[in-house]
């Protein structure tokens, strides 16, 4: 690339000297030289020239002097290297040239291989500043990029080539959350424009702070719908803690977004979650154009398909038997044994609690009906509408309940 230099002195034979001198690295197109007689037309000559790359200037000038230049130089948003060639070598003008920014100072009468070496000096300067820059701009673009699917802190490494590793394509044990919202298609279709747009960016931006507060990675997001992983692209030995913790931090987080604006006149549904763990084809499938860090595999299908399945449960959170027993300290209750679609085993689903509504009497009265309606005890139908009519707000009761009045004995649930 070919660098340009503007130099500024009002003396009538130097630009002949410096081209003189120069003229190999001018034929050969390393450096290409513009001339100004004093600061004015310097700055003019700038204002043509913009992608000036030094200016080896004089401190004696009329009109505008050395020193002013490069005051005003330093005022410009791209501040330009600069060289001072002046008689005037006292070391108040030399402080006064580098306290306004200069790179280097020459005295006259001008030794011309002294200039010539520190001119090739100063571009080597410039030229691993503008290299300095432009990878900063680079990690900055990947930073604002990788923030939309990864937490701050490994954005950050992302963006520094730390791990770089890790967005390649590779299996790997993953835990993996699914969210959609019941009815939004008909909140689409009703709501206005800028209502629907406010609501959903609100809402997307709510989740996703949350799945970054518990350190996972936001894979998609598909209108309302999202899907965060766990122990991808990091290595995270509690991903399945991490997994139901950040499910149950989202329901809350959803359930207080959903009265807000329910208490602002618009029906937002609920926010169904669905959560499996186990291996996934991990990594960045959007080649080179384009950055699509996602998952795909069986794991993945499991996760949306026991999202669904909270529509039929009467349930918000649906959790796979797999997540349960990996995580530490489990709370929660069985669901039954859902068959889902496209699978003919039976899938041990479960509902987490609250500490306090794991230890509480309800999970107890719960657990006990469940074990009966397991074991084919036909007491198990007067369990749960005894549990219906504690807790009439119990949604697991009230379909266990309609199952066994249906005719429907155990716990297996066929899902369409």
């Amino acid at each position: 690339m070919t660098s340009t230099v503007l130099v500024v002195d009002d003396e009538p034979d130097l630009e002949a000297l410096v081209l003189q001198r120069f003229r190999r690295q001018i034929r050969d197109r390393r450096i290409d030289f513009v001339f100004a007689r004093d600061g004015v037309e310097a700055l003019q000559s700038i204002e043509r020239h913009p992608h000036v790359d030094l200016v080896v200037l004089d401190i004696n000038m009329p009109r505008m002097d050395g020193l002013s230049l490069l005051a005003r130089l330093q005022e410009r948003e791209d501040k330009k290297s600069a060289i001072i060639v002046s008689a005037y070598g006292d070391m108040s003008n030399i402080r006064t040239a580098m306290n306004r920014g200069a790179f280097d100072f020459l005295t006259k009468p001008i030794d011309f291989a002294d200039l010539e070496a520190t001119i090739l000096k100063t571009l080597g300067h410039i030229e691993v500043l503008r290299e300095a820059r432009r990878r900063q701009a680079e990690a900055e673009r990947a930073h604002a990029s990788l923030s939309r699917y990864f937490s701050p802190e490994l954005a950050k490494r992302l963006a520094a080539g730390d791990d770089g590793d890790e967005m390649q394509v590779r299996w790997r044990d993953v835990a993996v959350i699914f969210t959609d919202i019941t009815g939004f298609t008909s909140l689409v279709e009703s709501a206005e424009a800028e209502v629907l747009a406010e609501l959903l960016n609100e809402y997307v931006g709510g989740l996703t702070d949350v799945v970054f507060a518990h350190d996972g990675t936001v894979a998609k997001v598909i209108g309302d719908a999202i899907q965060v992983l766990f122990n991808a692209p990091g290595d995270q030995a509690d991903y399945a803690t991490r997994a139901i913790a950040c499910a149950q931090a989202l329901d809350l987080w959803a359930e207080a977004f959903r009265a807000r604006w329910k208490d602002k006149g618009v029906d937002f549904g609920v926010t169904r979650i669905g959560v499996h763990a186990g291996p996934a084809l991990v990594g960045n499938f959007g080649g080179d154009r384009f950055f699509d860090y996602t998952a795909y595999g069986d794991t993945i299908n499991i996760a949306a398909r026991l999202e669904a399945a909270n529509k039929v449960l009467g349930t918000r959170i649906c959790v796979s038997d797999t997540v349960a027993n990996t995580a530490e300290k489990f709370r929660g209750r069985p669901v039954g044994d859902l068959v889902l679609r496209g699978r003919s085993e039976p899938l041990r689903a479960h509902e987490p609690l609250s500490p306090a509504a794991f230890d509480g009497a309800a999970a107890a009265q719960y657990a006990s009906a469940f074990a009966k309606l397991e074991s084919g005890d036909i007491a198990a139908m007067p369990a749960f509408a005894a549990l219906v009519g504690i807790h009439a707000d119990d949604p697991l009761a009230s379909y266990h309940l309609r199952r066994l009045l249906n005719g429907a004995k155990g716990a297996r649930v066929q899902l369409e």
